[in-house]
């Protein structure tokens, strides 16, 4: 076949190196950007199957979020906006890793298990970041899919939510919204000024908000959301990409786990401040105290935050629906308590978010992600659209109407979230302080573990216990009987040779010294490389 031969003259300008191999994970493909080029052409040509399979377009994003600048990565996009179906990050291992001589192989090997028809049109819209590696990237993407005979559009620099947004604008004719970033703007925007337009005396001081760009992506869209807002919000940017480097000393990864301002940033006492990560689909906020203590307000208090507003407005509304909160491990103890016995809301830990296709009310802390489902929402516009109910029950209607406008349903989106949460501050005229305040947090810590292989870890439980290697697990059992209201776990990460090690417990002091001791108990039963991690 003609489709065949040009695959495989357009490969040869793309070639794999002999024995790399490469894993499709959460967060996609994710490595040193030198060895992708050959990934990109292939996840063309598979995004192209996808979108024959599916009769629908399908979504491209070169992007590696909150790695460093030298790093990259591609996610396949659903139909609807959300990540690729498992199966299919199967074959893009597959694919990926074929030898030079192989890929029509492995390539008609998807298009016979998968009963695809090449006769069928294809439609693949491409995003990538603002890495100085991605132009290169997104275009052996393109060549993969046009080898293939398909259509694209290129988007060019896009954040990761507003690919995800536009796929799942395209899938449903323009009923979820209009597939253009323009269209993203409007749709956000307007529901946030619905929202805020009523709230009494909103100053100056209230509607301010620095936000650290990470040096990436968001920071540019931001800047061009900002004149849709008119002036509701006053935004103060920083890292904006002008100067600095990409996820260096700022972005959300940075403060989350370092627990302080990025660079650049010098907040007041009191001053709201956000953080995007690398391609905007996560955010974290904090603020200084006035004795000058860093406060974060991470994806667990998102959540309780948008999960009280919710129901809220439902007790209003009168409507009776169901909020559920779905937490990985790294959810903090406190935050869990506070939702299941003061809010007596259900909530359910998840191995990981990246797959979550529950159409319930929820919201994921990791990126805060809140979904609704398409009987919540016919209910909620039902009861908006009505005349005859009662005045407070139909204003409940309309900022719940609104609100499902603000959020971005297919991907935890920062721009989004950011949004949503200085709405919801607006509305229920709270300060940061507080927000922080509904409870407070476990003192906790997050490390990081050089290893020689990650794969030598293996976990259950949600990722909360490990298997292997033999010991760990004992090991950890024992450091944290140590300390009181303690708990910790390990994992390794998805897109690089190192285990995350999270611990909590009463203090900060007893946070911090269980997970060193428990990082040294990885670095010597699982391999660690370099030198052992010295106590903070």
């Amino acid at each position: 076949m003609a489709q065949f031969e040009e695959v495989s003259q357009k490969s040869a300008i793309h070639p794999k190196p002999v024995g790399l191999v490469l894993q499709y994970g959460t967060a996609g493909f994710r490595t040193n950007s030198k060895q992708l080029d050959h990934v990109m052409f292939r996840m063309g040509l598979l995004a192209t199957l996808r979108s024959k399979k599916t009769k629908a377009t399908i979504g491209v994003m070169v992007t590696a979020s909150h790695n460093p600048e030298e790093d990259n990565g591609v996610k396949l996009v659903d139909p609807m906006g959300e990540m690729v179906t498992p199966a299919w990050e199967v074959y893009a291992t597959q694919l990926a890793n074929a030898e030079q001589e192989e890929l029509l192989t492995a390539l008609k090997d998807v298009i016979e298990r998968e009963a695809i028809s090449m006769a069928q049109e294809a439609s693949v819209f491409v995003g990538k970041d603002t890495r100085p590696s991605s132009d290169s990237l997104s275009q052996a993407v393109l060549d993969g899919v046009h080898a293939l005979g398909g259509h694209s559009k290129d988007y060019g620099l896009v954040t990761t939510p507003q690919l995800h947004y536009m796929v799942c604008c395209q899938n449903t004719q323009g009923r979820y919204g209009e597939a253009t970033v323009k269209g993203y703007y409007r749709k956000l925007s307007q529901a946030f000024i619905q929202l805020t337009k009523n709230v009494p005396n909103r100053t100056d001081d209230q509607k301010a908000l620095l936000v650290d760009g990470a040096n990436g992506i968001g920071a540019l869209k931001v800047c061009e959301m900002e004149t849709y807002l008119k002036n509701e919000l006053q935004l103060s940017l920083f890292n904006d990409g002008s100067s600095g480097k990409l996820n260096h000393l700022c972005g959300a990864d940075y403060v989350k786990v370092q627990q302080r301002a990025p660079k650049g940033v010098e907040m007041t006492a009191g001053e709201r401040c956000c953080s995007y990560d690398g391609d905007a689909d996560r955010i974290v906020y904090y603020y200084s105290g006035s004795a000058g203590r860093f406060h974060l307000l991470d994806g667990d208090k998102i959540a309780t935050l948008i999960s009280t507003y919710l129901k809220e407005l439902l007790t209003q509304a009168g409507l009776d629906l169901q909020i559920a909160v779905v937490q990985t491990a790294y959810a903090n103890g406190s935050s869990t308590q506070y939702l299941e016995d003061t809010m007596k809301v259900w909530t359910h830990t998840l191995l990981s978010l990246s797959n979550t296709h529950m159409r319930s009310v929820l919201t994921s802390p990791p990126s805060s992600q809140v979904l609704f489902s398409k009987a919540a929402e016919k209910k909620i516009q039902k009861l908006a659209q009505d005349s005859n109910t009662n005045a407070e029950r139909r204003r409940a209607a309309l900022l719940l109407q609104n609100t499902v406008n603000l959020i971005n349903q297919t991907v935890g989106d920062a721009i989004s979230d950011m949004l949503l949460i200085e709405a919801v501050l607006a509305i229920r005229g709270m300060t940061v302080q507080q927000w922080d305040a509904i409870y407070t947090d476990l003192p906790n810590r997050q490390l990081k573990v050089k290893v020689a292989d990650r794969r030598v870890i293996d976990t259950t439980d949600a990722e909360r216990r490990t298997v292997s290697p033999a010991g760990l697990q004992e090991a950890i059992d024992s450091l944290v009987k140590k300390y009181r209201q303690a708990r910790s776990f390990v994992r390794p990460s998805g897109t690089e040779d190192v285990v995350r090690v999270y611990a909590e417990a009463d203090t900060q002091e007893s946070a911090d010294a269980l997970a060193h001791e428990v990082s040294l108990a990885v670095y010597r039963l699982a391999g660690g490389v370099g030198e052992e991690s010295k106590s903070l």
